[in-house]
């Protein structure tokens, strides 16, 4: 009698894929949220969230940021107090060397989530943020 191991069928659906390209505005932004949710869930506030602010920010936008903190309190980049628990981003629009990208911030259990919604600006030159705000109206 023969016994052969089967490997059991893998639903391609089911398995988490990520990709992006280093020429893609929006992409950029969600490596940067992606990358900043780790490093503020893993040590908080520390050196890396800063060394991802000045890779991925403009110099102006790091300083507005740091003025609406200390004014605030709260995360300039999740303009909240806490890290949220994931985030999505989408494209938005884009025009005259801009980028708008759409990032929803899912706070709460996952029974009972929330969202909030920021609208990010990108440089087409450089791919850098220029700007973080809330953003207006319904999800798109």
């Amino acid at each position: 009698m023969s016994t052969s191991a089967t490997t059991p069928a893998t639903d391609e659906a089911a398995v988490p894929v990520r990709s992006g390209s280093t020429e893609s505005a929006v992409d950029r932004v969600a490596d940067f949220y992606g990358s900043y949710l780790d490093a503020v869930h893993d040590e908080g506030r520390g050196k890396l969230a800063e060394a991802l602010r000045a890779h991925y920010l403009t110099a102006e936008l790091q300083a507005r940021l740091d003025h609406w903190e200390r004014q605030e309190h709260a995360d300039g980049v999740l303009r909240a107090k806490d890290a949220p628990r994931a985030w999505r981003v989408t494209y938005n629009d884009g025009a005259m060397g801009r980028a708008w990208s759409r990032v929803r911030l899912t706070w709460g259990s996952p029974d009972h989530p929330s969202h909030t919604q920021l609208l990010v600006t990108s440089d087409l030159d450089t791919l850098r943020i220029s700007d973080i705000q809330p953003a207006p109206g319904p999800e798109r």
